[in-house]
């Protein structure tokens, strides 16, 4: 079963003891607080649970399935996500 943002913020206003209205402007906050940090190419760090950074990915050759002629995929960055030790112990 997936776990919606709704969900989450159900979640986090009852644990909170906030409206869902304060939890989902809450968690958008946060979000956006992340997205902007990684949009200047810098990284979050939220000790315990993990890393938000930015990573380079090189210029590559792939294939394109339905007609399988090489094309050519340019370099970008993309975020990425580092799990922390306490978030992977909470996993195992």
């Amino acid at each position: 079963m997936a776990y919606s943002k709704g969900d989450l913020v159900a979640d986090m206003s009852a644990a909170a003891g906030i409206t869902k209205k304060a939890g989902a402007d809450a968690l958008e906050s946060l979000l956006g607080a992340i997205s902007g940090e990684l949009k200047k190419g810098g990284s979050v760090t939220l000790t315990g649970f993990g890393t938000f950074k930015v990573s380079a990915r090189a210029a590559r050759t792939g294939v394109n399935p339905q007609t399988g002629e090489a094309i050519k995929i340019p370099a970008r960055n993309v975020p990425t996500f580092k799990a922390g030790k306490g978030l992977r112990e909470t996993v195992r």
